[in-house]
């Protein structure tokens, strides 16, 4: 045996050995994904009644969402009826309520300065005796 062939051997040896060696990790990784499909494949299995139940829920909810639409409606038609009923109320009696104030403070002014202007300060009333000392 020449050097040549020895040196072809060791080399054939090694990759053998380098083979085995990478087979190893491919084995592990060929039952990796055999397990990953299985599980994967389960998983698909199960998503059927779990999307049933999933549909059936957002079929609830959407019908409880009409539900709350219409009370939504109801209540901006209530307020709408609200506001149009106090502008009528503002229209049809704030005038004269503000009319009125104005009267009630004008007189009571008025009241006040006639009284002030006779001499009674202390805003008493005429007929009465003199109090004055008496409480």
């Amino acid at each position: 045996m020449s050097a040549g062939q020895i040196a072809a051997l060791i080399a054939a040896g090694a990759f053998v050995l380098l083979v085995v060696l990478l087979a190893i990790p491919l084995i592990k990784l060929g039952r990796t994904l055999d397990e990953a499909t299985i599980a994967i494949r389960k998983a698909h299995e199960n998503t059927d009644p779990l999307l049933i139940g999933a549909n059936d829920t957002i079929t609830h909810v959407n019908t409880q969402l009409e539900r709350v639409d219409g009370i939504t409606a109801n209540a901006q038609a209530v307020t709408g009826n609200v506001s149009a009923l106090s502008s009528v109320f503002t229209a049809t009696l704030g005038g004269p309520l503000v009319k009125t104030a104005a009267l009630s403070y004008g007189i009571s002014k008025a009241i006040r300065a006639r009284r002030k202007a006779k001499g009674d300060d202390n805003g008493r009333h005429s007929r009465r005796p003199g109090r004055k000392g008496k409480k």
